[in-house]
């Protein structure tokens, strides 16, 4: 059974019309099937992720209603809140997809801001956005919980 980041991993992959990448024998780590690999994932997400935003736009104009009921407007006005919570996150991410995308173009990506070291293709795969290898961003979590603490 998929976890919930597979689970987004194998939607995204199948948005884009791909399969996960599979490494061959002696294969050169980050060559240019790999990138345009993930060069295409991350456009697929990026327009998917812009069609919800305009699908809530349309969804939001044609939806507004002036209710009477004041229970009916609050009802209307949390579930628009909900939805513009979800776009701003969402327009964060495609942000942070333009930023990687970028990466790609410079030949910087796939490999950890921190360490240098490479990120690896599964990992890329489960979060095509990680600028960090799994050492670094487990050791930048457990100092960001401390600082909380």
């Amino acid at each position: 059974m998929p976890t919930g980041t597979e689970s987004k991993t194998i939607g995204l992959l199948a948005l884009a019309g791909l399969t996960p990448y599979q490494t061959k024998d002696g294969e050169e780590y980050m060559n240019e099937q790999q990138m345009e690999h993930f060069r295409l994932l991350l456009k697929a997400w990026r327009n998917q992720l812009r069609q919800e935003v305009d699908r809530t736009v349309t969804h939001m104009k044609d939806e507004a209603a002036n209710f009477p009921d004041p229970v009916d407007r609050a009802a209307q006005e949390e579930e628009f809140s909900l939805e513009l919570r979800t776009r701003d996150r969402e327009r964060k991410l495609i942000k942070k997809i333009e930023k990687t995308l970028k990466r790609i173009e410079e030949d910087d990506f796939g490999f950890c801001d921190t360490c240098g070291i490479e990120i690896g293709i599964r990992r890329l795969e489960a979060r095509p956005t990680a600028d960090l290898c799994i050492d670094c961003k487990t050791m930048a979590e457990i100092k960001e919980k401390q600082m909380q603490g």
